[in-house]
């Protein structure tokens, strides 16, 4: 039997742990991208009825961390990524505005090099009453070596602003901060290539896994919310049926795009 280029992880599996724990059994410069959205540290409420969202489709148990800890957890876990990437790895790390500082100070501290900060700009936000809504997030966009690594320009002019709708499951379960598929398509195309490994350490609703599965990447994830991980997983199982019976069936499927069509058209 093949040995896994992850220790004790199998390639295109997903495991329920926290990612402080397991991300130290990942072999050094084993990964080639890690896209993710941990925690923020905002006293989270996952069943607020954000959004229009109906509370109870949405899933509980949102693990969030204090702010007075959230520094040193963004360092502890920096820090392993940057172990486990490979030379050429690269990673990008969601944050909102409020704990920005630590994520920056975190990256540096690791030993990353940042490559571009970019804004996702997303339809609209929270109602507030005293303060402006905030209607975009922070992408952190950093390298190992800031001379080697994975870039693949899709567009003649690609901007660090990105428009890009949030994805609504009307009716249906779902995980408090899910990120929309063709944001993490996005990413896959300039910063990875078919058969690179990208991990998500903090899997939240899978859409990492299912978006590398759909692109020809193996994906490795982590989830701490068991109820989160049970989604994801069967998010992830779902899709694999329905690829299976798609096959098994002979239906015909959409023409194979490359990356650079699905970057230019719709993704």
């Amino acid at each position: 039997m093949e040995k896994s280029p992850l220790g004790p992880f199998e390639l295109d599996t997903l495991y329920h742990g926290d990612a402080l724990d397991l991300l130290p059994l990942i072999p050094g410069g084993s990964i080639d991208l890690i896209v993710t959205d941990p925690p923020f540290a905002i006293d989270f409420r996952a069943q607020r009825l954000n959004y229009n969202r109906t509370g109870a489709n949405v899933l509980e148990g949102y693990a969030e961390i204090a702010p007075d800890e959230y520094g040193s957890f963004t360092s502890r876990w920096l820090r392993e990524a940057f172990r486990v990437l490979s030379d050429s790895g690269s990673i990008y790390l969601f944050s909102g505005w409020n704990r920005l500082r630590d994520v920056l100070c975190g990256i540096d501290s690791a030993g990353f090099h940042t490559i571009n900060h970019l804004i996702w700009k997303y339809q609209f936000g929270v109602f507030t009453r005293k303060k402006y809504v905030t209607s975009h997030y922070h992408i952190l966009f950093a390298v190992k070596d800031p001379h080697d690594y994975t870039f693949n320009k899709m567009e003649h002019y690609p901007e660090d602003v990105w428009v890009i709708n949030r994805e609504y499951w009307k009716g249906k379960k779902k995980t408090p901060t899910k990120l929309p598929g063709e944001i993490v398509r996005k990413i896959l195309f300039y910063s990875s290539n078919p058969g690179d490994i990208v991990l998500d350490p903090f899997l939240g609703s899978g859409t990492v896994a299912a978006v590398c599965r759909e692109n020809g990447r193996h994906y490795l994830g982590f989830e701490l919310v068991e109820d989160y991980y049970r989604f994801a997983s069967e998010r992830i199982s779902n899709d694999k049926s329905l690829a299976m019976r798609k096959k098994c069936q002979g239906m015909p499927g959409k023409k194979k795009r490359t990356d650079h069509e699905n970057a230019e058209g719709e993704i």
